[in-house]
């Protein structure tokens, strides 16, 4: 692999500076963030149906990211970027506040050994930096298959502000059928995969 066969993927890892994915579509698009994308099914999807958004792919797993942009490219798919980054970094720092509209995190790994827990992605801390970037009204969507994590999850919701469950329904209402590559194992298992779904309530 050449470093011209990635020159459409964005290496934010490593990096201390701001991306505004706004600046990619004039201000005027919603902008859409699948954290931890994986293949990429869920974004390609989201992007097939909402062409007139920007949807950013991200990963830190450079394999899974090459495959997103090969998948991008033979669907014809335009409104995606491809990132390299690192979770907390993206959104600690590298996103500018208040820019995001939905920001998807679907079945991220639950670490499930005791020595392990501390790298779990969905942390107080992480969510604080969650709503930093999302919109005013903006969704926070989290999946996993993970009972433990499912726990531990709410309780670190209730330890953040802003955070509110979403009871409309409408916050996912467009993307309930749309399953990742996770997800889909996980339930031929006979796994349940639940879905939380949240709004940011800036004041």
């Amino acid at each position: 692999m050449t470093i011209g066969e990635d020159r459409n993927i964005r290496f934010l890892n490593n990096r201390y500076e701001v991306f505004d994915p706004r600046t990619l579509s004039g201000g005027k698009r919603v902008v859409e963030l699948d954290l931890g994308c994986g293949s990429g099914s869920f974004a390609l999807e989201l992007a097939r149906r909402y062409p007139d958004r920007l949807i950013l792919a991200s990963d830190v797993m450079i394999g899974r990211l090459r495959k997103v942009e090969k998948n991008r490219t033979k669907a014809g798919v335009e409104n995606v970027e491809v990132l390299r980054a690192n979770n907390l970094e993206l959104v600690g720092y590298q996103l500018p506040e208040s820019c995001i509209r939905r920001l998807h995190i679907l079945c991220p790994d639950p670490w499930p050994k005791k020595r392990h827990r501390g790298r779990r992605l969905l942390s107080s801390d992480f969510l604080v930096r969650a709503v930093r970037v999302l919109e005013p009204g903006g969704v926070l969507h989290i999946s996993t298959d993970d009972e433990e994590y499912y726990d531990l999850i709410w309780r670190n919701v209730e330890l953040c502000p802003y955070l509110e469950k979403d009871t409309s329904g409408r916050g996912i209402a467009d993307v309930t059928e749309v399953k990742t590559e996770f997800e889909e194992q996980w339930r031929a298992q006979g796994k349940d995969v639940p879905h939380l779904v949240f709004r940011v309530e800036k004041k």
